[in-house]
């Protein structure tokens, strides 16, 4: 074979495996069948998730950034605002979405909440619109009225459940503060608050440990909401404020728990020392005073002039930062010694911009809803 032949035929060879090189692709590992791949179609990976445990004890795997939630059910929505996550919110329920002042949290992030989607109503959520609106989880009160499993089955969305509270301070409610803190990587926000919060109750309970219970002045607290508004009637037995403070409360002396509606009679013969009256039933008891002046004169409490306001805080469940005000107004009018040097529109204030990052106080009093010395009849 000649020298230009050979030459020809390497050339031929060499071109021939470079053409093959070219075309060759790898073929992509087999998954086997039946196999899910870890994460989701926003390209979450197994490494980008976490397992929390929720109020309920589940065990729920969430994505280990969380940047968008729905709240359903009371009591999420308000305590995801007092942990800092209201920026992560898609979509509310629909009663959010009505401006207003009986929830603070609400006034003050209405410009967005107003804007929002609507997901659900009362705690029933709207499944398709919770899918369209696509949250990375879901945050749900235990006063909600759906399973979370099958809430989470539903719409291929985590689920995590809160306790929520319809009281006070209570390990509810910290609890509840906790796990959104963790969910929403605002751990060292959950621990200031719960810091603070506790602060509080202590300096309430500290002012009247030392008051024997036949120097407290008996009160009774009127116009207390629940499924609905109340007048005079309407009164709470083991009343947050009050508990918080110590207060000789009368309606605890009835073998009730919560509120409920009382026998007007037997707030004539109690005649107690100070009357508190909750702005959400104060129109029906002006009401009722037209019609009978001579019972509310009777008792001494409006005759000297004791009768006070309270700022509802019971809307939609529990409003924590108008219930810790509501408390110091009630400390200062019924242990003045004690609570001596406390300005309560300065300390609903600071209350206020803890919780809520802003203080309407202001706006509460131009809208009429402040601490205040209430005259029936006025």
């Amino acid at each position: 074979m000649s020298k230009k032949v050979m030459v020809l035929l390497l050339c031929c060879l060499l071109a021939a495996a470079l053409f093959a090189g070219c075309g060759q692709k790898s073929a992509p590992p087999q998954q086997p069948s039946g196999a899910v791949l870890s994460g989701d179609a926003t390209g979450t990976t197994g490494a980008d998730i976490r397992t929390i445990v929720d109020g309920s004890g589940r065990q729920v795997e969430v994505p280990e950034k969380v940047e968008s939630i729905v709240c359903v059910g009371v009591g999420a929505l308000r305590y995801t605002c007092y942990v800092g996550g209201q920026d992560l919110v898609a979509g509310v329920e629909d009663y959010e979405t009505k401006e207003g002042m009986s929830r603070l949290y609400n006034y003050v992030n209405f410009e967005k909440f107003g804007t929002l989607p609507v997901i659900g109503t009362n705690g029933e959520p709207f499944v398709e619109e919770i899918i369209n609106v696509a949250p990375q989880v879901i945050v749900m009160s235990a006063y909600a009225s759906v399973d979370p499993d099958e809430l989470q089955s539903k719409a291929g969305i985590p689920v995590v459940v809160v306790p929520g509270s319809d009281t006070t301070l209570d390990e509810k409610a910290y609890e509840t503060i906790r796990i959104l803190g963790e969910l929403y990587g605002q751990e060292s926000r959950a621990g200031s608050l719960t810091e603070y919060l506790q602060g509080v109750a202590q300096d309430l309970s500290s002012r009247t440990e030392g008051v024997a219970e036949e120097d407290k002045p008996s009160v009774y607290v009127a116009g207390v909401s629940f499924k609905g508004h109340h007048g005079f009637e309407g009164t709470e037995a083991f009343y947050g404020p009050f508990e918080l403070i110590r207060a000789k409360n009368l309606a605890n002396t009835t073998g009730q728990s919560g509120a409920f509606d009382i026998d007007l009679e037997q707030v004539l013969a109690w005649d107690p020392q100070a009357i508190f009256l909750d702005f959400n039933g104060m129109d029906l008891i002006k009401e009722d005073y037209s019609a009978n002046p001579d019972y509310y004169n009777s008792l001494t409490a409006v005759q000297e002039g004791k009768v006070y306001s309270q700022i509802s805080f019971r809307s939609s469940a529990s409003n924590l930062e108008t219930a810790l005000a509501d408390a110091y107004y009630a400390g200062i009018i019924l242990y003045p010694e004690q609570f001596a040097g406390i300005d309560i529109e300065t300390k609903a204030g600071e209350i206020f911009q803890e919780l809520l990052g802003a203080n309407p106080y202001n706006d509460l009093k131009e809208a009429g809803y402040e601490f205040r010395q209430i005259h029936l009849g006025e």
